[in-house]
């Protein structure tokens, strides 16, 4: 009983808290927050692009660690785990890659550019499509759970190269905003940017449990099913 209404309770403190900071981190990115003088208004897509960035990789790392764990244990909860933050970071990469070539257009010059960090952050999208196609198409539960674990190890290796890509080879993309000293940003771009960073992680978080939840209540179901055939 008092696991039950800590759960509950817990989501709606964790929902108000994630409405609460999205509001808050429209108006610092939108209206608080500087006019960068190269970029304008334009650049203050970054403050949703980078954050996007980060959870989409922070989504497929827990992809990377519950796929692990599901072959270690062959608990059906850490699979679902993997699922749900795959098809998150899905949707983090896709605002990815819809905010950047909005943002590049007017800088670059054009929408889309071969550039190693624009290209390696497409391959990602793509596995991880491909990864929830795995989990959601095959029949047999077992099988299904052990390919798409495997398929989501193997999927991460590509994240590692995503990060370093700007370090490693020569890009257009900007460069890294994390330094030896710390945040390259003015202080009040670097408030914007806490609070969209923490409204984002907020937001995973909540969709975390919301998914999770779905899904073990679609395998009672499909268990159910079996059962009664």
């Amino acid at each position: 009983m008092l696991k039950k209404l800590v759960n509950r309770y817990g989501e709606k403190i964790l929902a108000w808290a994630t409405f609460i900071t999205m509001f808050l981190a429209l108006y610092m990115a939108l209206v608080y927050a500087p006019t960068e003088k190269t970029m304008g208004d334009i650049q203050r897509l970054f403050y949703f692009h980078v954050a996007s960035a980060w959870l989409g990789m922070l989504a497929f790392f827990v992809v990377f660690l519950s796929s692990i764990l599901y072959l270690i244990k062959r608990e059906k909860k850490w699979d679902n785990y993997a699922y749900t933050s795959a098809e998150i970071g899905v949707i983090f990469t896709t605002i990815v890659l819809v905010t950047g070539p909005i943002w590049a257009r007017p800088i670059w010059q054009t929408w889309w550019t071969w550039d190693p960090r624009l290209t390696t952050t497409l391959i990602m999208w793509f596995l991880y499509i491909a990864y929830v196609k795995i989990r959601s198409s095959l029949h047999e539960d077992d099988k299904r759970s052990r390919y798409a674990a495997v398929f989501g190890i193997l999927a991460f290796t590509d994240v590692p190269i995503v990060f370093f890509s700007i370090r490693w080879w020569r890009t257009m993309h900007p460069g890294a905003i994390v330094s030896g000293s710390g945040l390259a940003l003015a202080p009040d771009m670097k408030l914007a940017f806490y609070m969209s960073l923490l409204a984002f992680t907020l937001l995973y978080l909540l969709l975390m449990v919301k998914g999770s939840r779905i899904e073990t209540l679609r395998a009672k179901i499909t268990a159910l099913k079996e059962t009664l055939r």
